[in-house]
């Protein structure tokens, strides 16, 4: 099933590497935008855009259990930030976790989930995304960082199955996506779970939903789709701009999906916009980080 239905979220700019969308519990969506070191903010409730400009380049949110804020991956490692949507400049930032000291320096965070007992599967990358320089990691609610795996060009929407036994990563240069048995902290080994097709573009972000289907953004390929367990594709929602780089699920019951784009290197009327779809199915609630 192809769908062509959607909603551009107006704005008063374009995101040149929008990544990373999350809902949030306060009724927003926060998303980042690489290129421009941004975070951004739609309110739900009015509208509303609020963007912040961020030191470092920032790949992704996740909000926080028992602290204020978010949690946020920047090209350095990860910070605690507070924002208010009142205010142009953040409340505060606050350094949690280094990235290890033989990361290369070529290297930025890029994507990353939250999982049910709080801790973050975070993948790095290089900046060229040329060379498989990047790695997947683990981090602790103690702050703890372990890697976990690596050689990724562009490591990619790390996404967990809602039963909570398989997680999902991406090798978006080679069009590949990977399965991992999990067991609470415990990784299992990698297995190829889908090659994209060429003329697919190549994976991206990746949600999965409330009924077990898992989203993938199609970088160069204009669309999300649905996969069902077998890597079939169920479903694919088409908006008018090529790099499509994630999705999330929000609104009072999840029944909404918000897709990011980008607009890098590209002469395109909508590229970098933020789209609204009915993806026809509910999804769930975010994770957050225990630390």
């Amino acid at each position: 099933m192809t769908v062509n239905a959607y909603h551009i979220i107006e704005r008063g700019r374009r995101d040149q590497l929008g990544e990373g969308p999350l809902a949030a519990q306060d009724g927003s969506v926060y998303w980042v935008d690489i290129i421009e070191q941004r975070i951004n903010r739609l309110s739900l409730a009015d509208g509303a855009v609020a963007s912040w400009a961020m030191p470092e380049m920032v790949g992704w949110v996740i909000e926080r259990r028992d602290a204020p804020g978010l949690v946020t991956g920047f090209r350095s490692g990860v910070k605690a930030v507070v924002l208010d949507p009142a205010s142009p400049v953040p409340v505060s930032i606050e350094a949690l976790v280094d990235l290890p000291a033989d990361e290369p320096a070529i290297n930025r965070m890029n994507d990353a989930k939250a999982d049910r007992d709080g801790r973050i599967w975070a993948g790095t990358m290089p900046v060229t995304c040329d060379v498989p320089t990047g790695s997947f990691y683990r981090i602790e609610a103690d702050r703890s960082i372990t890697r976990v795996d690596a050689g990724y060009h562009v490591a990619n929407g790390p996404a967990i199955s809602p039963d909570g036994r398989w997680l999902f990563h991406t090798n978006t240069v080679l069009g590949q996506i990977y399965r991992f048995p999990l067991d609470g902290a415990t990784l299992g080994p990698r297995e190829l779970w889908l090659q994209f097709e060429p003329d697919w573009g190549h994976p991206d972000g990746m949600t999965f939903d409330a009924e077990g289907g898992l989203w993938i953004a199609h970088w160069g390929g204009s669309r999300v789709s649905r996969f069902d367990p077998q890597g079939k594709v169920e479903r694919a929602i088409h908006v008018p701009a090529s790099q499509i780089t994630s999705m999330t699920f929000a609104g009072d019951s999840f029944e909404r999906m918000f897709i990011t784009s980008a607009a890098d290197g590209i002469d395109e009327p909508h590229g970098g916009c933020l789209f609204e779809v009915d993806p026809g199915v509910k999804g769930l609630s975010p994770q957050r980080f225990a630390g």
